[in-house]
């Protein structure tokens, strides 16, 4: 098989391709569908979490919870806002010692999404219980599967897929609902700066800097001459005064023996 004839059945494939799709599409469109939905009666739950800022670096704080847990929080959303004492913040603006309380609200919302089919034709060939051949209004046939269950309405009488013969003209509807949950949360943060440090008890004295001027230093005075040591008491002057008194008697008594 050469390129050309090998680019020539792709083209065909894609050509036939095309043309199912265009008739699935053309059928499908036979069928009316119309789809609602029906909320129930939501409920709500709430919960709290509390702590206060014990460390703040950027975008990264921690926080210890009210019962005492530590919980990092990394990449805190620039965006993301808090209300503190009547003022809305960001994380630039937090503090340490600052106090805050995530509230949390969850809402459960049950939903019924019901949606309807419906179809009318001519019957072409039926296989109960199972399908159905119709040819729609546009004059094209399109399969059906039958669903357990599934009345027809012929000629405004209700019957089941046994009672249907070809030619006969008939519509059919199919109403399927199926129960869906939606849950919400909602979050918002609320806080309380850091209280000011509490004032000194009345009977506490409050020190109070005063700056005193200082004199210049007077000129140091000269040394006072140091004492001499205690050598002696006054006995030894009374003892030479005697010594020198008893010799002078003697110089007496000679001079009076030489004349």
């Amino acid at each position: 098989m050469n390129r050309k004839t090998r680019w020539t059945q792709v083209l065909l494939t894609l050509a036939a391709g095309t043309i199912c799709l265009a008739c699935a599409l053309s059928l499908s469109a036979q069928v009316q569908t119309e789809t609602s939905t029906t909320s129930q009666t939501p409920t709500s739950t709430t919960k709290t979490v509390g702590g206060t800022i014990v460390y703040l670096n950027g975008n990264d704080m921690i926080v210890k919870l009210d019962d005492g847990t530590l919980k990092h929080i990394s990449n805190v959303s620039p965006t993301q806002t808090a209300m503190v004492d009547g003022k809305e913040i960001t994380i630039k603006d937090a503090k340490v010692g600052m106090h805050l309380t995530k509230t949390i609200t969850t809402t459960t919302t049950p939903k019924i999404i019901t949606t309807t089919q419906s179809v009318t034709g001519t019957v072409w060939q039926v296989s109960p219980p199972n399908s159905v051949i119709l040819t729609l209004e546009d004059g094209k046939n399109q399969q059906f599967k039958i669903p357990k269950g599934q009345k027809f309405n012929v000629d405004g009488q209700e019957t089941d897929a046994w009672g249907l013969k070809k030619g006969m003209k008939i519509s059919a509807t199919r109403v399927v609902e199926a129960p869906e949950t939606v849950v919400t949360q909602e979050a918002k943060v609320t806080g309380s700066m850091p209280p000011p440090p509490p004032p000194p008890p009345a009977d506490q004295p409050i020190l109070v800097a005063v700056v005193v001027p200082v004199p210049a230093a007077a000129p140091e005075a000269a040394p006072a001459p140091a004492a001499l040591p205690k050598t002696g008491s006054s006995l030894p002057l009374i003892g030479l005064l005697g010594f020198l008194s008893l010799a002078a008697s003697f110089g007496v008594r000679a001079v009076r023996g030489i004349s």
